[in-house]
């Protein structure tokens, strides 16, 4: 099957311009070209060469997080969808667990994961969506993965109320640790500040 550059990339889960570059060092075939000039490749022999395949010697990694002790049960369902997508597509895999804000870059599982794929060992990362990784700078470790040969895929099946959830616990971190540098973590002050940003919180998780 021929297809065009936008629909290969969107199979391998690369960018385009990441085919162009794989073309250029002969990391994969050059496609055919249309009289127009557009580029055609055949999408089944293009996933026997890609360099980001993960080859059996490879580890598959799954990663779940969630922001606090409240959603544990969260995690669980995460652990569980990533497990039963592996399963399906005939992965064995290894999950690595994180409880912290997606505005954390020190958690003791990311802080893992990088340096995993960093050391050429991780052939496949599957999340949920990509803000299990990170709330903002996913595209950093994903630009890592590229280049380490890594394939990331996301299923994309968080759930809304999750993700609001997720996003009130990060902006109550935001504002903690502002709140604690403007009036001391111990004052009065500080703590009134945090009482009433909790309560706003669960107003918004319970309306």
């Amino acid at each position: 099957m021929l297809v065009g550059i936008k629909e290969a990339a969107k199979a391998l889960g690369v960018r385009p311009e990441t085919l162009r570059r794989w073309e250029v060092a002969g990391k994969i075939d050059r496609p055919i070209r249309t009289p127009g000039g557009q580029r055609r490749y055949d999408l089944a022999k293009l996933r026997g060469l890609a360099p980001h395949k993960a080859p059996s010697s490879r580890v598959t990694l799954a990663y779940a997080r969630v922001s606090s002790h409240d959603q544990k049960e969260d995690l669980v369902r995460q652990v569980a969808l990533l497990e039963s997508f592996c399963a399906a597509n005939g992965w064995t895999l290894e999950t690595v667990q994180d409880l912290g804000s997606g505005l954390n870059y020190q958690k003791k599982g990311l802080r893992t994961l990088i340096r995993r794929i960093g050391s050429g060992e991780i052939g496949r990362l599957v999340i949920t969506h990509k803000d299990r990784l990170l709330r903002f700078g996913s595209e950093l470790v994903f630009s890592l993965c590229e280049h380490f040969g890594t394939e990331v895929v996301i299923i994309n099946a968080s759930e809304e109320a999750a993700f609001e959830e997720d996003l009130v616990a990060d902006v109550l971190e935001i504002i903690t640790v502002f709140s604690a540098r403007l009036y001391g973590s111990r004052s009065p002050k500080n703590k009134q500040v945090l009482a009433a940003l909790r309560q706003a919180a669960k107003e918004v998780n319970d309306g």
